[in-house]
């Protein structure tokens, strides 16, 4: 394991020793001869098989995808810290082609199944073996009146790597390679989003218009590389037939487009009474009449700018999820017990954060860490993530699916308990509203900021049906629906215009930005049920409803809480938790004669 200033980073050889393991292409070869047992033995012939012999035709497939994601898995981990290193890039770019190559003729086993008549299901599924993969089985069927023919399908998935995602390969690259200079000094993607928590007002201003001056450098080719991975979805999505650009990622949730509609609206609704407000008392709290745009996430002046070592960060989450539920610990402590986390921003690694599953292994955790509050958070976000990939384990691979809606709940969550806990042993009040301010900001981040994003895409997306956007137009549905969420107090000038291009899930994963205020209402509601301590044996249940998010509705997940996502209450349960957080801050406030 390589270290960096002695924060540790991910040892992939758990998967293969290196980008020259021969063990790589055997298992592309395998994975290839697989795929053609696969259609030898089972195209076009789902339909006459026996309960017994349907249930082994399953496994099979199960078995050939997670076997076969391994390499693709390797490629793109080993990308993500070196995306400087032509050679990696060419690694997983090559390995994405052939593994696409290689799997798209069994593309028949899924259109074949959604071909079989209803009768014909419900018979299989009498079979326990068979009954197993329901939840695949009920996923693949709700797209069966969207998919197309055997040969047109076969297009699409060859065409994915010269299209949407070679342009989402571009992007990556691209921004890993961007340089910012502050007084004299070069930073990267990663590093110089961090100068925007710095407590000196002009550091975060230099960083701050630097990030402006290189997105609207970057502005011609950003804009172009967006629009070409918006129109390629949208000649998906009207061949298939879905009604809205966001159709088809709710269909994957098995989410109506009206609930999606009706949490985006409540929380446009709530835009005045939580993010304006909260934004007027961060201004005064500044010392100016209003906020610069990165000004949002500064530090307060009177608060203790305290620096977190990597230890300390640890210590403190793994605390939190250990008073929380010793169970939960024990998964979590693997992540540290092994080399499963890349931790320091360098030069070359991309930008952000994230946790990675691997079928049929242990996830891995991407952080750039420097020591900010803000860091020790984003631990316990993502190693929520990790400890709910690792609860779900046991699916297997053609069950497991990464439904956004819930995907997002294990990591709010396990933030949620992360500041609580550092709230309980927060005893003095400056501290206290420090602390609580931090919170509402990353929560109005989550909540309110990403519906801001999601308005911004929904439109995008709309008007690309129609033409070219220009990087102008872009900027300016940008600048509107920025300016509407963050209120009377947040200075967004035309400078600001050009950075909707570091938004990377714009790219990457369509329609995703929505999933994060979904989860944070809905953690927001599930902590309060919690706290309440009406529901017996919480944290078990809890667990259990992590290992079954993949594989179970949501309204189901949440029933043994008692909650129901379809109540619009619901919703306004979860952001009345970020209204009373900013009750407890006025009330600071005027205590302390700030």
């Amino acid at each position: 394991m390589t270290q960096k200033n002695n924060l540790p980073a991910w040892d992939l050889s758990d998967l293969y020793k290196g980008m020259d393991d021969p063990q790589i292409n055997a298992d592309m070869e395998t994975y290839k001869k697989n795929v053609q047992t696969l259609v030898k033995k089972y195209k076009g012939k789902l339909a006459d098989l026996t309960p017994e012999e349907f249930a082994k035709a399953l496994k099979f497939y199960d078995s050939l995808l997670e076997k076969g994601s391994l390499p693709g898995s390797y490629a793109y981990l080993n990308m993500c810290t070196q995306m400087k290193n032509k050679e990696a890039m060419a690694f997983y770019q090559n390995i994405s082609e052939k593994m696409t190559d290689y799997g798209k003729a069994a593309i028949f086993f899924e259109l074949e199944l959604n071909r079989l008549p209803d009768a014909k299901i419900k018979e299989l599924l009498k079979n326990k073996e068979v009954a197993r993969f329901k939840p695949f089985i009920d996923r693949t069927r709700r797209y069966k009146k969207y998919d197309l023919s055997e040969a047109v399908e076969e297009v699409f998935v060859e065409k994915s790597v010269t299209s949407s995602e070679a342009w989402v390969r571009f992007y990556e690259e691209t921004s890993s390679r961007l340089e910012y200079i502050v007084d004299g000094k070069v930073y990267n993607d990663a590093e110089i989003t961090k100068l925007l928590l710095d407590k000196d007002a002009s550091v975060r201003e230099k960083a701050g218009r630097e990030i402006c001056r290189v997105s609207k450098e970057n502005a011609p080719f950003m804009s172009f590389v967006y629009n070409m991975i918006v129109k390629d979805k949208s000649i998906s999505d009207i061949k298939r037939g879905y009604k809205t650009p966001v159709s088809e990622p709710n269909l994957g949730e098995n989410v109506k487009d009206q609930t999606v509609e009706a949490l985006a609206q409540s929380v446009r609704d709530s835009y005045a009474k939580l993010s304006h407000r909260f934004y007027k008392l961060k201004a005064k709290w500044l010392g100016i009449e209003k906020l610069k745009y990165w000004d949002r996430n500064a530090p307060l002046p009177f608060g203790n700018d305290k620096h977190y070592t990597w230890d300390e960060s640890v210590k403190i989450v793994l605390d939190a999820y250990k008073e929380f539920s010793p169970k939960l610990y024990d998964i979590a402590k693997n992540f540290f017990d092994n080399a499963w986390v890349d931790v320091p921003p360098r030069d070359g690694k991309r930008g952000g954060a994230f946790a990675a599953p691997v079928s049929g292994r242990h996830p891995y955790l991407f952080l750039n860490f420097v020591g900010k509050q803000n860091d020790v958070l984003t631990l316990a976000h993502e190693l929520g993530h990790g400890c709910h990939m690792m609860t779900r384990l046991n699916n297997g691979e053609l069950n497991e699916c990464s439904r956004m809606t819930t995907e997002e709940v294990a990591s709010v969550f396990g933030e949620m308990m992360t500041f609580q806990s550092l709230l309980r042993q927060t005893t003095d009040d400056k501290d206290k509203l420090c602390l609580i301010a931090g919170k509402v900001g990353d929560m109005i981040n989550t909540a309110i900021r990403q519906i801001a994003f999601h308005f911004f895409e929904s439109r995008v997306h709309e008007e690309r049906r129609q033409g070219e956007l220009s990087e102008d137009r872009l900027g300016e549905i940008w600048l509107e629906e920025m300016r509407a969420a963050q209120g009377p107090y947040v200075e967004m000038g035309d400078e600001n215009a050009q950075i909707w291009s570091q938004v990377g899930h714009f790219f990457f994963r369509p329609f995703y930005v929505y999933c994060y205020s979904f989860a944070d209402c809905l953690v927001n509601s599930l902590y309060q049920v919690y706290q309440e301590g009406s529901v017996k044996d919480f944290p078990d249940k809890y667990l259990d409803m992590l290992s079954k998010t993949a594989i179970t509705d949501y309204d189901k997940l949440l029933k043994p809480f008692g909650l129901n996502p379809d109540e619009p209450e619901f919703w306004n349960k979860g952001l009345s938790l970020i209204s009373s957080y900013i009750d407890e801050l006025e009330r600071l406030d005027k205590k302390l004669g700030l």
